[in-house]
This record gives C-alpha cells, structure tokens and sequence, in this order.
C-alpha cells in the first residue's frame, strides 16, 4: 500500500488535479448539458458515451452540442459494440465532417463477444483508421482496482501495447481511469505505469457528487469494492444511504501525495446523470481553492 504525504507535502509548483477537470455524458444528456453549460469553464474535455441504447446520430448530436457550447468532445468508440468496419468508418465520417472531432476515447466495450471484427481498443488503433481520419488525441482506459473479467498481466500487457501503438502512429495519448473512491490503489497504479515507462498524462475517474445509494449502486455494476474500508475513506457511512457525497476527501488525498514524478495527473468526472449537479459542484469547489 502506497503511504499519503500529510497534506501540504507534495511539490507546491505541482498543479492541483482539479486543473481543468474533464467531464462524461451520455447520449440522452443533451438538455442536461445545455442546462449545465454556463458552470462550465470554456474548452473544457467532455466524453460522450458509446452505449448500447443509443445510434449513430445520438452520438453524433450529442457531440456537436459539446462544440457548439464552447467544450471539446471526446467521443468514446466500443471495439465490441461495432458491427463492421463500414460502420466504424461511418462514425468516424461523421464525426470529422459533422463535429469536427479530433480526440476520440477508444474502449473494448461490455458484450462479452464482439459484434463485427473488432475485439479491442488495441484493435481500432492498430486499424490506422485514427489518423486516417484526422484523430490526434486518443484516450484509453486504466484500472487502477482492476477489471472483473481481464487478469492483471492482460491489462497491463494491454496497457503497454495502446501506449506503443499510439507513439509509433504519432497520436497523443492519455489514460483515463474507472472511477473509484480509495487513492491507496490510485497511487500504487500510477506509479507502475511510471515504473514501465508509459508517460502518457492520466486522468483518474471519480464520481460527482451523488445520491450515496446510488453511488453504492453505480461502483457494484462497474466492479468497484464498496467494502466499509472504502466507504470510510470516501467520507460517508454506509449506515445512512440518504446523503450525498462528493470527492472531496479523494481529490485532497491526491493533491497531497502526488508530486512531479508521478507525472501529469487531472480528474475525470463521472456525472451519473447529475451534469448540472456535477458542474456546479466543480465550479464551487475551483473558487474555494483558488483553482
């Protein structure tokens, strides 16, 4: 288990990880996003999902909505949720001629078989198709607490492969991680990745303030423990199900014990339906720290 400075400790000149926080969205949260939207900082990151309820021209939309309001879009592509690489290749027209899109969060995706020839984001990588494209900035994912159904040798082993394939087609990389409430395995995770020489910047999933049942209800289908240990160490208890809770206690914990060796290191919010919630909460916890 990797210690935590007191905090204060960590290098001053290091920049908090609340520096330019980037957000998700689905689909459907377009009217949420509008709504949101004057709590947002200008060019801000938002990722838009690829789920399984939604079609092309969801994404599309909700994408273009994203650059109209002044953000920047980084649509997520599912390797196992594509059919064929004509429908690939149809969303990544769509994406360069409609949205202008130039960042792309590439992801195996849920189903546990693949659906057309794609079975990884390796896969939609290696496919060339990116650059092809006009695609520079490719994010892909990390597990710092792991994957339920992908050992650990798989996910780092996957991990270095994603790293080496977007350096030799010249693309700018970054990690965005699942979301979690306990920094100990956040902290051992970024310093392995250091350790294998992946330099790429990171930016560590945590959830917005929620509903603390449905925060409980979110980590258990996305594989997160919700052991009492890290409940206590988000701030809430688990005996009262009614609060909401926010990252507070995990970002100052960070903040703490990062220092420039672990390389650049930013959050990534999961909103959880919440994007006005989330964005005010951003917005208010920026002031108070004079971010």
């Amino acid at each position: 288990m990797t210690s935590v400075p007191p905090t204060g400790s960590a290098d001053s000149a290091r920049p908090s990880v609340m520096t330019e926080p980037s957000l998700e969205m689905t689909g459907k949260d377009v009217d949420a996003l509008r709504e949101a939207a004057p709590h947002i900082a200008p060019g801000t990151r938002i990722n838009v999902t690829f789920l399984g309820n939604e079609d092309l021209q969801m994404r599309v939309t909700a994408a273009q909505a994203v650059t109209e309001l002044g953000f920047v879009p980084v649509p997520h592509v599912s390797a196992r949720r594509l059919s064929s690489e004509a429908e690939f290749e149809e969303f990544l027209t769509a994406l360069r001629d409609q949205v202008g899109a130039h960042h792309l969060f590439a992801v195996g995706g849920d189903p546990a078989e693949p659906m057309g020839p794609y079975d990884s984001s390796l896969d939609l990588i290696e496919s060339g198709k990116l650059p092809e494209y006009g695609f520079t900035g490719i994010s892909i994912a990390g597990y710092p607490q792991g994957h339920p159904d992908i050992s650990d040798e798989q996910l780092w082993a996957a991990l270095e492969g994603k790293d080496a394939a977007l350096k030799a087609q010249g693309l700018h990389g970054t990690i965005l991680t699942q979301f979690g409430f306990d920094v100990d395995p956040v902290f051992t995770w970024i310093e392995e990745v250091r350790r294998r020489g992946i330099d790429l910047p990171i930016r560590v999933g945590v959830p917005g303030p929620a509903g603390i049942k449905r925060l409980l209800t979110y980590a258990k289908r996305f594989g997160v423990s919700t052991s009492a240990g890290i409940a206590k160490k988000y701030g809430f208890s688990l005996t009262n199900l009614l609060g909401t809770a926010g990252p507070e206690k995990m970002i100052s914990e960070l903040d703490a014990g990062l220092t420039p060796a672990h390389g650049d290191v930013k959050l990534h919010f999961y909103t959880f339906g919440g994007m006005k919630t989330t964005a005010e909460w951003i917005q208010q916890f920026q002031r108070k720290d004079g971010n």
